[in-house]
């Protein structure tokens, strides 16, 4: 499987509970941090619920 890097750009304040758990199982929790994660279904599902949230980079 590709690993992609995933990089919180914008709060989360003022958004949908749903976007935040999902924000939440992604493993950010604050602004500017990164995670490098599987690119597996579930987890591109996650990031085009999110995608105006977050910055993507495929390593």
């Amino acid at each position: 499987m590709a690993k992609i890097k995933i990089t919180q750009i914008k709060s989360i304040i003022d958004r949908s509970e749903r976007q935040k758990r999902t924000m939440q199982a992604l493993g950010l929790r604050k602004m500017n941090q990164s995670v490098e994660v599987e690119a597996t279904a579930a987890i591109i599902g996650m990031v085009r619920k999110v995608n105006h949230l977050i910055a993507i980079e495929s390593i």
